[in-house]
């Protein structure tokens, strides 16, 4: 039985996508579970709605704690298709992967905890951007506080492992343990049973430093701890070895698709695709492009794949990777 979500109910699940504090998540929780119909069909995702209020309202507590006792927060509002947020321990390289993959400008050094704050940058992929943050490090004994709650809104995580130090995979290692204390866990693919309480994030483990003396050896490491939690990619941030293998992988694992949108009469805009998860829907796709538009939506005519040119489709359509929708209010 489906839980027929209305469109209303979509726009806030929407906004709890993009909220960057645990008080923004608390309050589009609240507001999915007032906007969720109740009938049977819908119990398991009110009780998961439940289970969410109660964990964001921890942490919402928990950081008016830290402020108090004069702790620092960031907030870096998602663009683009996606955002990631990058892991690891002192000196993987992990700025020096932002200058490589944007145009961002971070202080990159060969000496560990140069980075003290988080910097984005926008990378390119074809004709869709994503964002990619870099971050403090993290160790066994240094985590800055406020990075649980990025972890948490942002859409997926890289996690960087340093192949020019023998011990680079166990730093590693360390890093996601020291998550695990914060109630995160860093996952290839979110589990079929998730842990009551645990936030998942997924992510991609990044080897750096392919170029230096021993790496070879290191990543056979790498791979033997982590290949089973994991896609691993090998690269050389300095030397560009892997990048754009990387810059691919990177969008691919969002998930997501391309959609571009048309006026009756006019040709389409090519130019800034609009980005939702793959399964989409016609109306899911509406609420992205003005958030009246999935409530008065009638009907729309696709262009794309499995329609012929211009077939007028219903709300609930699902969209593939580069169509064209002519909506209709």
């Amino acid at each position: 039985m489906a839980a027929n979500l209305t469109p209303q109910y979509l726009e806030a699940e929407a906004e709890y996508r993009r909220a960057q504090t645990a008080e923004e998540r608390l309050a589009c929780l609240r507001k999915m579970l007032m906007l969720v119909p109740k009938h049977k069909a819908s119990e398991k995702l009110q009780a998961d709605l439940k289970t969410r209020i109660r964990e964001a309202r921890e942490e919402v507590e928990r950081e008016k704690k830290s402020a108090k006792k004069g702790g620092v927060s960031y907030k870096i509002p998602r663009q683009g298709a996606g955002q990631y947020i990058i892991l690891g321990a002192p000196n993987v390289g992990k700025s020096r992967l932002l200058t490589r993959l944007t145009r961002a400008t971070p202080e990159v050094a060969a000496y560990p905890f140069t980075t003290r704050e988080p910097h984005a940058g926008m990378m390119d992929w074809e004709d869709v951007r994503v964002q990619l943050i870099d971050t403090p490090p993290i160790t066994a004994d240094f985590f800055e506080g406020y990075l649980q709650g990025m972890i948490w809104s942002a859409d997926a995580a890289l996690l960087m492992v340093d192949l020019g130090d023998d011990d680079g995979p166990f730093a590693a290692e360390a890093v996601l343990q020291r998550l695990v204390q914060t109630r995160t866990l860093l996952v290839g693919q979110r589990p079929d049973q998730e842990e009551p309480g645990a936030h998942y994030t997924r992510t991609l483990l990044v080897a750096n430093k392919l170029d230096l003396p021993g790496a070879s050896d290191r990543l056979e490491i790498v791979r033997e701890l982590f290949g089973s939690r994991f896609a691993i990619h090998a690269i050389s941030a300095e030397h560009g070895t892997g990048l754009e293998e990387l810059r691919e992988a990177i969008y691919r694992f969002l998930n997501v698709i391309r959609v571009y949108t048309k006026e009756p009469g006019k040709p389409p805009d090519l130019s800034a695709p609009f980005t939702c998860p793959a399964g989409s829907t016609v109306v899911e796709m509406a609420a992205l492009v003005h958030r009246d538009f999935a409530e008065k939506l009638k009907s729309a005519r696709i262009w794309g794949t499995g329609v012929f040119d211009g077939q007028t489709v219903k709300r609930d359509h699902v969209l593939h990777d580069k169509d064209i929708v002519e909506l209709h209010i």
